[in-house]
């Protein structure tokens, strides 16, 4: 019992600091792309941080399943290089022995990354899409960032807006490009604001400007000077598309039969149970001889990990696509995978290898 708390403890705080490591890495990237959306206008500043949170919700079973498996990696890989590991073999303990605590570390993880895969992530996802419908339902005049230029309709407006109100309606120097009809128009007002009527449409309206009207082409235009100049503005409802099965919760999922849901379905099973063999796998690879290189068993380990990944990406592709069974797709990549961990473990637990010859 001290050897497994002491084991386990050790596994926690190496979780802890690799968990804290790899989710500044992704979120910070993560923001980045956010913030490179919201500086071109295409989402608000204000839901970056919202995006941001449903993101991590979603990237977090990969994060747990990646971290369960180098922190046990590396506490053993310490074991080996400190020989302590030489101990544990003389005391007539096997490899084997070290299956049961790093299951009982690793079980609580597991099902936590169950349950996010199959009801965390789907909402966060769900509810992602949900908000960006929202933001890209609201006015185009509202959308537009200050001080830079937002292009809407494929091309056909522009808006330029200098500054924004702290209620976000009012506008301050404002500039309209637009083309219809064969015809360009450019607005040019001191300020808006925005106004809903009865029946829910939505104007823009313009104080103390002018409207200049030209034909491309034609050497006549049109100028025309106004107090008020008031814009319909073609906003609609949000559209409520049909429902993406990565939104669906896992008991949605199931009784759906397309193959578009299996392969959500597979996916979703797939990530617990790639983090448990990950975690046996991580035992036999955490061994490291003291007199010779201290990364080749890491390199090995990051290799066997996205050759895992991209195992269970492409299973789940297939299924998609119609060329893999559903049956056959879930226990597939995890066969595969079975195979180098009895072979490591063997490799590790026998002395001699049967097709080697004594004295060799």
């Amino acid at each position: 019992m001290i050897f497994e708390r002491a084991a386990r403890r050790e596994f926690a705080q190496a979780a802890a600091g690799i968990s804290v490591a790899l989710l500044a890495i992704l979120t910070s990237t993560h923001l980045i792309r956010l913030l490179k959306e919201a500086a071109g206008g295409r989402i608000a500043p204000e839901a970056v941080a919202s995006l941001l949170g449903f993101a991590a919700l979603n990237f977090m079973p990969i994060l747990l399943s990646l971290t369960l498996f180098v922190s046990i990696l590396l506490s053993l890989s310490r074991v080996y290089r400190d020989s302590e590991m030489v101990v544990w073999f003389s005391s007539g303990l096997p490899l084997t022995g070290w299956i049961a605590p790093v299951l009982r570390f690793a079980l609580p993880i597991i099902l936590a990354i169950a349950a996010v895969s199959a009801f965390l992530a789907p909402w966060a996802n769900s509810s992602s899409a949900e908000y960006r419908e929202r933001l890209s339902a609201r006015s185009e005049l509202s959308q537009v960032s200050p001080g830079a230029f937002r292009e809407v309709k494929k091309g056909q407006r522009v808006f330029f807006v200098e500054g924004v109100g702290d209620d976000g309606s009012h506008v301050g120097n404002v500039f309209v490009a637009s083309y219809q009809e064969g015809k360009l128009g450019v607005i040019m007002s001191d300020s808006g604001f925005q106004e809903t009527a009865g029946n829910g449409d939505r104007f823009v309206v313009l104080e103390n400007g002018r409207r200049y009207e030209v034909e491309p082409g034609s050497p006549a235009f049109k100028v025309m000077e106004f107090e008020r100049y008031r814009a319909r503005v073609e906003d609609g409802e949000p559209t409520s598309s049909a429902p993406s099965p990565k939104g669906m919760p896992i008991t949605r999922l199931i009784l759906e039969d397309s193959n578009a849901a299996r392969g959500e379905l597979l996916w979703r099973i797939g990530l617990p149970l790639s983090a448990l063999i990950l975690c046996l796998l991580a035992i036999p690879l955490s061994y490291v001889n003291p007199r010779a290189g201290r990364s080749a068993n890491m390199l090995i380990a990051i290799l066997i990990y996205a050759i895992y990944n991209n195992l269970l990406s492409v299973s789940q592709a297939w299924v998609v696509q119609g060329k893999m069974s559903f049956w056959v797709g879930v226990w597939a990549a995890h066969a595969v995978m079975l195979l180098p961990l009895l072979a490591l473990f063997y490799k590790r637990i026998v002395v001699r290898m049967p097709w080697r010859r004594w004295g060799q």
